[in-house]
Formats: structure tokens, sequence, C-alpha cells
């Protein structure tokens, strides 16, 4: 994927008849609101798709769809807003990511305000897009009672919550690790001198990577792996009726995976780095090859800069 320093549109403009191109057509030039609406814009479908699929199965009661729907959901949502926002913003859509690519020098700490607040209110956008088409939903199915626990609880479609046997000490775990796993493996997913995504298919890696996170790493506390999907869309509830209980509900979990996910992304792309990323053969630096010092064992990609998403 894209390089932070050099998220441009790849569109060229179509020659005319003789030597005169035509300029490519750019409302924005500053590259700042640009990178911001696009990842607001690539978190925002993400989000919907996402926490449309919660809705559907919590005001459904199962009749339209279960646990697997929900992984499905959020996994192609993060491939169609990768689609939306990756050659513009890389389409992190996940604070997680965008501090991890700050801490690895992939991304300018200047940056890292933008990216957060694009996500944050992505997130907030999409929280507010499926209250508004599920409220007669959600309304008919909690008999008007907005509450964060009990047989009838809704805060779940915004937010995560822990699993009842769960403890915060575990909880915090549970995210390191989620997230670890994420950003090591899409660590392993844009290194081209690994075995990276085919040029094309990131958006699809990076759904099924998601995908599969939720399906082997999400009953203890709905692998919120992301500070701004999660707080965001919490912040919400608070103000759509459930109120500050959000914040209270599960010895206080919100903070969980706000800071959690943090720790977990560094932890992650650090582990990828120091047991692969730092072996891989060196590069000659001349010869019109760029042959490796030493033959490896895999086909070595041209390396070339590369940015992370979700």
């Amino acid at each position: 994927m894209k390089d932070s320093q050099s998220m441009l549109e790849e569109g060229r403009a179509g020659e005319q008849k003789g030597s005169r191109r035509e300029a490519p057509m750019a409302w924005f030039r500053n590259e700042v609101v640009r990178v911001g609406l696009a990842e607001t814009l690539g978190t925002f479908v993400m989000m919907v798709f996402g926490l449309g699929s919660v809705a559907q199965v919590v005001t459904g009661k199962g009749a339209f769809g279960e646990y697997l729907s929900i992984n499905l959901g959020f996994g192609i949502g993060v491939a169609m807003g990768v689609h939306v926002a990756g050659s513009v913003s890389g389409a992190h859509m996940n604070a997680a990511v965008s501090f991890t690519m700050c801490v690895f020098g992939r991304l300018k700490w200047a940056m890292l305000p933008l990216y957060i607040t694009a996500q944050f209110l992505g997130s907030f956008l999409a929280a507010g897009t499926v209250f508004v088409l599920y409220y007669d939903a959600i309304h008919h199915y909690s008999e008007g009672n907005f509450t964060v626990s009990g047989p009838k609880a809704t805060a779940g479609i915004f937010a995560t919550y822990p699993a009842p046997y769960l403890s915060l000490h575990a909880g915090f775990l549970d995210q390191v690790l989620g997230t670890a796993m994420l950003l090591l493996c899409l660590m392993a997913l844009s290194d081209q001198r690994n075995q990276p995504a085919p040029k094309g298919t990131e958006p699809l890696a990076s759904g099924l990577l998601v995908l599969l996170i939720g399906i082997s790493l999400g009953s203890n506390s709905g692998y919120a792996i992301n500070p701004t999907r999660d707080l965001a869309p919490r912040v919400f509830s608070a103000l759509a009726g459930w109120g500050p209980e959000v914040f209270k509900a599960g010895s206080g979990w919100w903070w969980v995976p706000v800071v959690a996910p943090l720790v977990g992304g560094v932890l992650g792309a650090l582990i990828y780095r120091v047991f692969v990323e730092m072996h891989h053969p060196r590069i000659r630096a001349q010869g019109p090859e760029n042959e490796p010092e030493r033959e490896p064992l895999y086909q070595l990609k041209k390396a070339a800069p590369a940015e992370m998403c979700v």
C-alpha cells in the first residue's frame, strides 16, 4: 500500500490528441484536506456496515443473522473502506494502526491528530446513521427502554462490552493480543520483501484478517481492537439515550478498548520486525538487477514503501 508521505491519487489524465494534456480535476489540492476527507469517509463506510450488521442481529433476535454475520459485516466493511480511501489516506480507519505507523516512522506524528479526528468523526457519523436507520427496530426490541445490560440491552450495537465472566485485566490482555495479531499480520501483508498481498488484493486481505480475528478472538469482548471504532459510537450512544451507564458498565470497561489496542499494535508490529523484517537479506546498493547479497529461500521482491490499513 502507499506510503503516508506519498498518498496521492493514482489516476493520470488521459492525453488529448496532440501534445497537450488535460489537467486532473481536483477540488481540494491541499493534501491534509484530501487525506482527512478520505479517512473520514473510509471509516464511515466500514462502521456503517459493521454496526449495521450488529443492529440487524440484535433487533432481529437471530432471525436476520448471527455472530458470524457480524464478523462478516465488519470484515467486508473493512475491505470496502480500504477501497474507498486506500490510495489517498492509506485507509487506517483505526487509531492503533495510525499510532503504530508513527512509532515506526511510517507516518509523521504531525499527521496523527488528523487521522484520529477523521476516524472519530467517521465512526460517530456512522453510529448516528445506524441509529436513525434502526431506531424503530431498536425501540420495538427494547420496548422503548434503552439499556446497557440485561436481556433487552441494545448499547452493544454501538460499542463493545465485556462478557460477564471477563475481568478487566483479562479483557486488557484480550485487546492487546487481538490488536497485536492485527498489526503483526498487516506488517506481513505490506512487507514487499516477504510475501505481501498481491497488488490490488490488499482490501480483501485486510478484510479477511479482521474476519479471522473476529471468529477466533472475538467472544470475550467483541474484538474492538480499535480505539476510535469503540469510543466514538460509545459517546454517541451516551448522547442518544443510553446515558452515562455506557462508561460505567463492565467495571468501567470503556477505557480498555481505547488504551489496550495502542499497546497491542506497537507490540505486534515490533514482534514482526524483530522476528522477520530485520533479518531480510541486504540489497546491493549498485547493480542493474539489485540482487541480494546472498540467495534467499524465497522470491525477493523489489522493496517499496508500504502503508497498512484498518
